[in-house]
C-alpha cells in the first residue's frame, strides 16, 4: 500500500513538472501564427491585451502541444463568441478537425435555445459543462485548461466546469476525428466578435510511462 502511495505521488509530482511561461508578451505576436506583429487573423495586441475584431478567425499557436496546462484570462462582451481550439491542426474547421472548448456569453437572451455543449466551457458537439461561474459581462474571468492524454478540464474563475475522458467521448462519437488527436496547436477561433485576452501561459506536462512533453 505505502509503495503504491509512493508510486502515485511520484508519478504525479512527474506528470506536473514544469514551469509557466508567457505565450503573449503583450506587444505582439511572437507565439502566434508565424508572424511577429500586432494584427493578425483578426485579432490585434492593444494595451497588453489580445483583443478579437469582427473579422477574427482562427489564431493558432506557431507550436503544438500534446500534454499542458494552459492559464488565460478573457473578458467578453454582449453576446460575445470565441472559443479556445485545442489538438488543432492548422487546418480545416478546430472544432472538428481538433476540438473547441467553448468561450462564449451564454447569459445573452440570444443564446436561449443552446444545445447543453454550447455552453461556455463546454467540448463542442461532445460534452456539456457546468452553468453559471461566468462574470458579468466586461469583466475579467480566470480559466485554466488541463490536457494531459485523454483527459481534458476546465476550471473557471476557481471551478471546475468541464471533465471529459477522450478515450470515453471517442466511444460515443467515433465520427468526431478531432477527438481522437493527442496533440496540435492551441488557439483563439473567432466568430466576428469581440472578446480580450490576457495573461496567456502554459506549462508543459509528461504523462505517466511516457517521455512526450
Amino acid at each position: 500500500m505505502i509503495k503504491s502511495l509512493l508510486l502515485a505521488l511520484v508519478t504525479l509530482t512527474s506528470a506536473y513538472a514544469g514551469e509557466f511561461v508567457s505565450l503573449f508578451n503583450g506587444k505582439d505576436f511572437t507565439n502566434w501564427g508565424g508572424k511577429d506583429q500586432t494584427e493578425l487573423c483578426g485579432y490585434m495586441v492593444k494595451d497588453g491585451t489580445i483583443i478579437s475584431t469582427p473579422e477574427c478567425r482562427t489564431l493558432q499557436t506557431k507550436k503544438e502541444y500534446s500534454n499542458y496546462v494552459l492559464q488565460f484570462e478573457f473578458k467578453l462582451t454582449s453576446g460575445a463568441n470565441n472559443g479556445l481550439g485545442i489538438h488543432y491542426p492548422g487546418q480545416g474547421d478546430a472544432a472538428y478537425t481538433g476540438m473547441e472548448i467553448q468561450i462564449l456569453d451564454n447569459t445573452h437572451e440570444k443564446y436561449a435555445k443552446l444545445k447543453d455543449y454550447q455552453f461556455h466551457g463546454g467540448l463542442y458537439t461532445l460534452v456539456a459543462a457546468k452553468k453559471g461561474h461566468l462574470k458579468p459581462v466586461g469583466e475579467w474571468n480566470k480559466e485554466t485548461v488541463t490536457v494531459n492524454g485523454p483527459h481534458v478540464e476546465v476550471e473557471l474563475n476557481g471551478v471546475v466546469i468541464m471533465e471529459a475522458n477522450l478515450d470515453e467521448v471517442n466511444k460515443a462519437n467515433p465520427k468526431h476525428e478531432g477527438s481522437k488527436r493527442r496533440g496540435g496547436h492551441i488557439a483563439f477561433c473567432g466568430h466576428g466578435d469581440i472578446v480580450s485576452f490576457q495573461n496567456i501561459k502554459i506549462k508543459e506536462l509528461t504523462v505517466a510511462g511516457s517521455t512526450e512533453k
